[in-house]
């Protein structure tokens, strides 16, 4: 993970762990809706609604382990980035934060889905948007990590603390190991 020679990686381990929000949220979706029947959509709804948020807080956790990283990463002395699929690529902002865009969209529309399927309120944590947002943020700074050669070319929000950073490997080595990016989403606070 870190401290390796020649660099340090730009993936610590967490690209088998993070599950694809859209994907699936789309296939579930698809599926609740290929029934007719109110009541059948709704039995689906409540079948499926653990997975939604589970989903959710794993991609959180996934953020909120990427800002940890860099922020690790940028009190390590000056190094090579290694692994990193996204340097030397064209930019495209758009395409950059679509993922974030709809995470967020997801997370504005899935209580009404609460709502209407469950009647039930809902609401997601207002740290888990916060932490969406910077980590768009971030994503914008270094666009897209394109041209992040070095790990001083990482560039963190201004909201972002680094404080804890150097336990923050140490944390992540935990989360990578157990399989369980959600767990990281604990640790927002210490973040943000």
């Amino acid at each position: 993970m870190a401290g390796t020679k020649g660099g340090l990686e730009f993936d610590p381990g967490f690209g088998s762990n993070v599950l694809a929000l859209r994907g699936t949220v789309e296939y579930l979706y698809t599926d609740i809706n290929r029934f007719k029947n109110f009541s059948q959509k709704k039995v689906k709804f409540l079948q499926y609604h653990k997975k939604f948020l589970e989903i959710f807080d794993n991609n959180v956790g996934f953020y909120t382990g990427c800002l940890m990283w860099a922020a690790y990463l940028m009190t390590q002395p000056e190094q090579k980035i290694l692994s990193n699929p996204c340097y030397g690529i064209e930019y495209n902002e758009e395409e950059n934060i679509s993922d974030t865009q709809y995470i967020l969209k997801f997370a504005e529309l899935f209580p009404k889905d609460m709502k209407y399927f469950l009647g039930q309120s809902y609401e997601f944590e207002e740290d888990s948007i916060k932490l969406i947002k910077t980590y768009e943020e971030f994503l914008i700074l270094n666009k897209g990590f394109t041209k992040t050669k070095l790990n001083t070319d990482l560039i963190l929000p201004d909201s972002v603390k680094t404080n804890d950073a150097a336990e923050f490997n140490e944390l992540i080595e935990k989360a990578v190991q157990a399989k369980d990016l959600a767990m990281l989403k604990k640790e927002i606070k210490r973040i943000l």
